[in-house]
């Protein structure tokens, strides 16, 4: 069974710039399928700003033939060895909307999602370059409704220069993730994100974009001190995520 994995280290700017410059690929790596490496950034910091850019840091989400191809490359290469030291969460797929080449051999299902149940989505792109300043004007406000959402446990972005654009959100429920898509939920300015893809859908942003659903099967080290960052069930509906 394919099972994919995100990564989030502080491996230091020489580490991460020869893997943004060389990621690992299939043939470098056994049991790997595809991998891309990114730099984080802080969801809503100004454009222009030490927190939005983080350039001494490391993410990564790739897709692996089994848990074993993950142990051994965690243990036996330079650069697993550097993601080893952050955290990592261990994915099992579920559905796939959109279209990026690279994650094109994934079925749109692949299980049931329980709305009630943690969920772990993330999105891949590839900018229109000429489209950048648009996608900034109605990406920014999404950006802020999903890193202060209160279903969110964890949200953020990430970019390989110059084309590629991801985020990686943690969420209470599945529940929540579809009700901010849609614009519903008792949070400031809901239609946020459903309006950004009104626009999108008028002129689009991206060469491709995907949106993963995935659920957690393990979580491994500490992100920022933080442990446990996955629920392993759903919270009351009254109840608060924390930050």
């Amino acid at each position: 069974m394919v099972v994919h994995t995100f990564h989030l280290a502080k491996p230091g700017l020489v580490t991460t710039v020869a893997a943004l410059v060389r990621p690992p690929t299939s043939a470098t790596v056994a049991g790997l399928h595809h991998a891309e490496c990114m730099t984080p950034m802080r969801l809503g910091a100004p454009l222009f700003s030490p927190a939005r850019w983080q350039l001494r840091r490391l993410a990564m989400i790739a897709a692996w033939e089994d848990e074993s191809a993950i142990d051994e490359f965690l243990q036996r290469t330079r650069l697993g060895r550097a993601l080893a030291a952050g955290w990592h969460v261990r994915l099992r797929f579920l559905r796939r909307w959109g279209h990026v080449a690279a994650f094109d051999d994934l079925p749109a299902v692949a299980g049931e999602t329980d709305p009630d149940a943690p969920v772990v989505a993330v999105t891949v792109a590839r900018m229109k370059l000429l489209q950048v300043p648009r996608f900034i004007r109605w990406g920014l406000p999404v950006e802020r409704l999903v890193r202060d959402h209160p279903g969110t446990t964890l949200a953020l972005a990430a970019t390989r220069p110059w084309r590629t654009i991801s985020t990686f959100t943690v969420w209470h429920s599945a529940r929540e993730m579809t009700d901010m898509v849609h614009g519903r939920g008792a949070i400031a300015a809901p239609e946020r994100h459903a309006t950004a893809m009104v626009e999108r859908r008028r002129k689009d942003f991206h060469v491709e974009f995907t949106t993963l659903r995935f659920t957690c099967i393990g979580e491994y080290g500490a992100w920022e001190g933080r442990t446990s960052i996955v629920p392993t069930k759903a919270r009351a509906p009254t109840g608060h995520a924390s930050r």
